[in-house]
């Protein structure tokens, strides 16, 4: 691909310039033709700071959209979602006296949209609302801010309190659009924004993957209130230009030999348990050795929905426990390791106030025999606690040998910190420099979170070089302005499409990307990996459909027949199988 360029040379945020004086009121110039130009490939608006943003043909269209209607954009990670939004919020504050309210689910990711904008925009009066700025402080900056960057449970709270209104907000952008959903805190701040939304207010959703099935999409859509729904992918005619291609490669490990044995005892007592369930009239659907935690967590709903005395529910219940228990600790086993598995029983065991079913899971007779039989293991071994630290070891050496007089970076997503606490003592081992980059909640002495700043420096130096691998949980999936790197790993598969879309999004921004999923044979990584294929293709089919739709309504309503989706879904490259 001779024409293709670097991403980050399309408004990647980069350092944000110094602060400047901030105007006491806005200037309105005029609109430039066609409301953003393109000089020598760089956007120019009156907003605008010169010569900072390239102009990429998509995200200029969808921008046009954007100020014709509540828009919804998905767009893979990495393609400029947030530039998309600071020239809709160019256009809306150059037009009229108002504000524009973006919010994300989380502070370091409004600190990453107040930072980008500050780079993009001329200087403005802006205002950052999160749990850190106290209520005072926000009252006065949200009178006098043009851009105001928040998280929405401190919004909501706000309107809630008749603090301010959001009559003066002409743009609302909800950034990670997937999340509203349910009881979600977008939910109620899109409602109160319908509401009091001024003539030619508008709304922009973002999100990278809005989910796999008709439901969740459809409950975004109604929740958020667009009517109009634009879709890109990474192959697309006028994105593929721009964008590295990303290659996936499947590693493939056995289960070894003490695990079988250890699942052989797991799978021997789950059986009973369900069959003492089914006895009661209960997981009569699906074979025992099929039940997932969703069907766990619906049985637990079910028999409290079940008529009669809540004496009779009390056995079920407790059995449903010894389940999930049972189930948990075999995914771990499976997809994390001996040593995860063992983890997981002392945690339970370790509970401040253990349940009757908490003890009678840890005594069955076969979950006692697993528990010594891991424990011998660990102490007697030099092996693993999981072949895919091996195979992990290798992708890490073949990665670091393949560097070129430049910093290398690895991500490795992990499900559980047990695992990885796991990692980073094998990589410690093989003499390589990781961090840890995980959430802020502390579960104990042994486990505590990481603060704001605390992942920030671990950011911080991950981007200069100073380490060359970085092993992080959940937390590092949505958001946060995680450097392009070389190679992204999956510990484990993940159902999720969701989550899978967002790890992936992690490379291939500006070089060619690579990302491994390390999976094991005949266990739920392979149930767990095939489910997220099925509902990513579901997703794109989807979104398809409802771009089409909307584009459809559009014409009906305006009698302007639009032009022909020039982006129809295309058959998913086939990915590497790498079996090690």
């Amino acid at each position: 691909m001779g024409s293709q360029r670097r991403l980050d040379d399309f408004g990647t945020p980069g350092e944000a310039p110094s602060p400047e004086p901030r105007p006491v009121t806005r200037p309105h110039p005029d609109a430039l033709p066609g409301i953003w130009q393109v000089v020598d490939g760089l956007v120019q608006h009156p907003y605008l700071r010169p010569g900072i943003i390239r102009a990429l043909p998509f995200q200029i269209d969808l921008a046009r959209v954007g100020l014709e209607d509540d828009l919804l954009v998905v767009l893979p990670t990495g393609l400029g979602k947030t530039v998309i939004a600071a020239l809709i919020a160019a256009e809306v504050l150059r037009r009229q006296d108002a504000k524009v309210l973006v919010l994300a689910p989380t502070r370091p990711l409004v600190q990453q949209h107040s930072d980008s904008f500050r780079q993009w925009l001329i200087p403005l009066r802006t205002a950052r609302f999160t749990g850190s700025v106290r209520r005072p402080v926000r009252e006065g900056s949200w009178a006098d801010a043009d851009l105001v960057f928040a998280t929405p449970e401190i919004v909501l709270n706000d309107l809630v309190a008749s603090r301010y209104d959001l009559k003066e907000v002409a743009l609302v952008v909800f950034d990670e659009a997937h999340h509203a959903v349910g009881k979600y805190v977008y939910v109620p701040i899109a409602e109160r924004y319908r509401a009091e939304r001024p003539p030619g207010g508008h709304v922009l959703a973002l999100t990278a993957s809005p989910g796999g099935r008709d439901e969740h999409i459809e409950e975004v859509v109604a929740a958020l209130g667009v009517n109009r729904i634009e879709a890109r992918s990474r192959e697309d005619p006028g994105v593929a230009e721009y964008v590295q291609p990303v290659d996936v490669d499947y590693v493939w490990v056995d289960l070894a030999p003490v695990a079988e044995t250890i699942r052989t005892e797991l799978q021997a007592a789950a059986h009973a348990t369900g069959r003492k369930l089914q006895k009661m009239g209960y997981l009569r659907k699906k074979p025992i050795d099929s039940v997932s935690v969703k069907d766990l967590i619906a049985l637990r709903s079910e028999i409290f929905a079940r008529p009669g005395p809540m004496v009779r529910k009390f056995g079920p219940l407790f059995h449903q426990l010894l389940l999930l228990h049972l189930h948990h600790a075999e995914e771990r086993l499976e997809t994390q390791g001996v040593s995860p598995f063992l983890q997981y029983l002392e945690r339970v065991a370790a509970k401040e106030k253990p349940s009757r079913g908490d003890l009678a899971f840890l005594k069955l007779p076969e979950v006692a025999s697993a528990r010594t039989v891991a424990a011998d293991f660990l102490r007697t071994t030099k092996e693993s606690s999981h072949p895919k630290l091996d195979a992990l070891v290798d992708l890490v050496r073949d990665t670091l040998a393949g560097a070129r007089d430049r910093p290398v970076r690895i991500l490795v997503f992990a499900q559980y910190r047990d695992t990885i606490q796991s990692i980073l003592d094998v990589l410690d081992k093989n003499g390589w420099a990781a961090a840890r980059f995980v959430g802020q909640a502390t579960r104990d002495k042994d486990d505590k979170g990481m603060n704001q700043k605390e992942q920030a420096r671990i950011l911080t130096g991950f981007r200069g070089g100073q380490f060359p691998v970085l092993v992080a949980s959940s937390v590092a999936e949505e958001g946060l302005d995680i450097p392009d790197v070389d190679l992204v790993v999956f510990f484990e598969s993940v159902p999720s499409e969701i989550r899978a879309i967002q790890r992936r999004g992690r490379t291939g921004r500006s070089s060619l990307g690579r990302v491994a999923v390390l999976l094991t044979r005949e266990t739920r990584d392979v149930r767990y990996q095939a489910a997220e294929v099925r509902r990513e293709r579901a997703m794109r089919r989807i979104v398809r459909r409802l771009s089409s739709e909307s584009r459809t309504r559009r014409a009906a309503e305006t009698g302007v027949a639009e032009p022909p989706d020039a982006n129809p879904p295309k058959k998913p490259r086939r990915a590497r199988r790498a079996p090690v």
